[in-house]
């Protein structure tokens, strides 16, 4: 497993990390043990989730418990790492509104979801926190001044953000100098595939020039960029999470991806992640894995180096969703 910088941070991250979103649906609460112990044997110290993974309506599908019978993410990830919280850096995140009208980036809430998140994940420490959605309803500031305190107090270490645009990212960190604030954010997390290249827009080069880290996630697009059996299964891509499956572009993208893995004896995973692996600013990438299979099938594209002429081929296929 190789290793990236988080930030300016100084600490070093693998270059995958373990997304638990589905964790108690899609691995069970009890198959979830056994992800996260292949992660720690290839040597992957990197995990992610959020208050709201695993027991929320989002991740509901025909033959799982249904939401209100189901351990959250934290809780299972929790238990999974047991003794060996001090090896690996920890993410989870709140803001999220969607189910809880009270929630969002307020001081109230924060406070409240992170007590919780430390009681589910039993620790006594987050490494890194992410605000998970803008909160029109909140100033940054005020969010960012919270964050602070909590830093100061030992709970968190580090923050971040997620989904937030490029002059929102660039606002936080101009509160944070100007405040002389402990900590300024020192990640991005963001939506980023080769089938979503939007964070290229603007988002990747303020990351790029202030050094921050950007994290994908979605990196292999519900799966259609891993491999191409996950046509055939019922629930893929966006319908995980209640959303559309794929489109026939996206599929004629995917194919031409699948046919130049092949032809370079690659797995398409590997070329997917290995490309994204190579974008500026991009420090690691979160993968969904459901199975310990598909989580070595993904770990094993940290090893992988496209050569320039590979990386400029596989660009070509969605070179007019990067503008």
């Amino acid at each position: 497993m190789k290793y990236s910088r988080l930030g300016l941070t100084g600490v070093r991250v693998s270059r995958i990390c373990v997304g638990t979103a589905t964790f108690g649906v899609v691995p069970s609460s009890q198959d979830a043990d056994g992800v996260v112990g292949a992660a720690l044997e290839l040597g992957i110290n990197f995990f992610d989730t959020a208050d709201v993974y695993g027991s929320t309506p989002t991740f509901d599908r025909p033959g799982a418990p249904p939401a209100a019978e189901r351990e959250s993410a934290e809780e299972i990830l929790g238990r999974a790492l047991a003794d060996r919280r001090d090896e690996v850096v920890l993410a989870t995140k709140s803001g999220e509104r969607r189910f809880d009208p009270d929630a969002g980036l307020s001081r109230r809430y924060i406070i409240r979801q992170v007590e919780q998140s430390l009681r589910r994940l039993r620790t006594d420490r987050i490494d890194l926190y992410y605000a998970h959605f803008p909160d029109p309803a909140t100033p940054l500031e005020q969010t960012l001044a919270v964050y602070d305190d909590l830093i100061r107090q030992g709970k968190l270490r580090y923050v971040a953000l997620s989904n937030h645009p490029a002059w929102q990212v660039t606002e936080a960190l101009w509160i944070a100098d100007d405040r002389r604030m402990v900590s300024a954010p020192v990640a991005a997390q963001v939506m980023y595939s080769l089938l979503d290249r939007s964070a290229e827009q603007e988002l990747a080069a303020a990351c790029e020039h202030f050094d921050l880290s950007v994290i994908p996630y979605a990196p292999l697009h519900g799966g259609l960029l891993a491999d191409l059996s996950v046509l055939t299964r019922d629930i893929a891509g966006g319908k995980r999470y209640g959303g559309p499956g794929f489109t026939e572009a996206e599929i004629a993208i995917a194919r031409e991806l699948d046919r130049l893995a092949r032809e370079w004896g690659l797995g398409m995973q590997q070329v997917s992640l290995a490309w994204l692996l190579s974008r500026p600013a991009v420090a690691s990438v979160i993968v969904g894995a459901e199975t310990t299979e598909e989580l070595r099938a993904n770990a094993s594209a940290a090893d992988i180096e496209l050569t320039p002429e590979q990386l400029d081929t596989v660009s070509a296929l969605t070179a007019n969703l990067a503008h």
